[in-house]
């Protein structure tokens, strides 16, 4: 397969909408696959989208054309979640539901004790192909397209070897003894994505179904998706990556610590689990150092548990923001150095910002209604010093914590 070059910054491609049969049918995909120097013409074509079709159109097929403006496109966007983006076989809608390389790596880890792996809903392969570092996989799919895209990304990355490509509905796959990976697909056939899982495929009774009856395994769902309490028999990891929360990953069978929350955060993979209900750290007033916990240990519950394993307190029932006396160093944390607690009060912040020399301002919060460009308008900002103001929930009234970032060695 040809390793493009990335497009020049000249370049200007937008989405296209296709025919449906242009994403749906094999054909096209197999004929775009089978002309590689028509990708490497898009890649080194400068202008605006019109103009590359019509020059690329007098040697290509107007459908190829615009096929390969979007796999182009994908490509670069692709480049946050994949090593080898610029040799990928996605489409839009594969891309935004597939994991990660890095989310996808962590999970497959777990996996290493076992041979073999069903890969349920596979998409365009990406958990497969991690998987395959570690076991033999049957990646399972109704999409004969995305199947084909998958078994190219599979060549791409060198483990076509491990994994069979199968065309079949998950619905009728019986799991019972099986280790399994399966990621629903949250989204409906209009590209909406849902949060309930009441409205997924395959439904939440056959997903809990299937949770009961297999060897092992794991059920990939949105972090923002109402999964707390539908697996009760079940681990419940929460991952982050980059202090973005990314997955929800409910532990099955032998993979699963019932009844256990986990939080992860990646790049470090630094883990945290326990109950969430099982600490109650101290409440305090902000002391020296205030820290903004990762998404993962808020999704999780586990931001009690955390601060009580490392001495830090909590401002308010109401508030995830934790504080401490002196510098504690964690990738499930962001540090900030105290420098004065004021209140609510925009009048007093812009003479604090005017007395400062204040010029340039992070505006945070998380339980406080902000609208933080008003806000930072609101400050006339002129002079050269940068704080952070952390809007905060302290013993029941809300505050304004001027602050600075502590640079940190580690980082989630």
């Amino acid at each position: 397969m040809v390793k493009l070059k990335a497009p020049p910054q000249s370049t200007t491609l937008k989405h296209n909408s296709f025919r449906k049969y242009s994403l749906n049918n094999l054909e096209p995909w197999q004929q775009l696959r089978a002309t590689p120097e028509l990708l490497v013409a898009i890649e080194a074509a400068s202008g605006s989208e019109l103009q590359i079709q019509q020059r690329l159109r007098k040697q290509y097929p107007a459908e190829l054309v615009r096929l390969g403006l979007e796999l182009v496109l994908l490509r670069k966007r692709a480049e946050d979640k994949f090593s080898q983006a610029d040799q990928l076989w996605l489409t839009r809608q594969s891309l935004e539901q597939a994991t990660s390389e890095q989310v996808a790596a962590h999970k497959a880890k777990r996996f290493s004790p076992f041979e073999e792996v069903w890969d349920l809903c596979s998409g365009m392969g990406s958990d497969a192909i991690s998987l395959a570092e570690h076991a033999q996989v049957h990646a399972c799919d109704l999409d004969a397209v995305q199947l084909q895209l998958a078994s190219w990304n599979a060549e791409v990355y060198g483990v076509s070897e491990k994994i069979t490509f199968l065309k079949r509905d998950v619905n009728q796959i019986d799991v019972a003894g099986k280790v399994i990976h399966i990621d629903p697909d949250q989204r409906d056939a209009t590209g909406r994505r849902h949060l309930r899982l009441e409205q997924i495929q395959p439904a939440l009774p056959r997903l809990q179904e299937m949770a009961q009856s297999c060897q092992a395994g794991v059920i990939k769902l949105s972090p923002a998706s109402n999964f707390g309490g539908k697996f009760p028999e079940c681990e419940a990891e929460l991952v982050s990556l980059h202090g973005e929360c990314k997955a929800a990953n409910i532990w099955c069978g032998e993979l699963a610590q019932p009844g256990m929350w986990r939080a992860t955060v990646l790049p470090s993979g630094e883990s945290i689990a326990g109950d969430p209900l099982s600490a109650w750290p101290e409440m305090t007033s902000v002391q020296n150092y205030l820290y903004d916990p990762d998404p993962s240990l808020v999704r999780s519950g586990l931001v009690n548990l955390f601060a009580e394993q490392k001495g830090l307190s909590r401002l308010d029932d109401a508030e995830e923001y934790l504080t401490a006396g002196s510098f504690i160093e964690s990738p499930f944390i962001t540090g900030f150095e105290v420098i004065d607690v004021l209140n609510r009060n925009e009048k007093q912040l812009r003479k604090y910002m005017r007395e400062q020399n204040i010029g340039t301002v992070e505006i945070k919060c998380r339980h406080v209604p902000v609208d933080i460009e008003r806000v930072r308008k609101s400050l006339s900002l002129k002079g050269e010093n940068a704080i952070t103001l952390i809007y905060a929930r302290i013993d029941g009234k809300t505050k304004a914590v001027i602050c600075k970032r502590v640079k940190q060695k580690t980082k989630s």
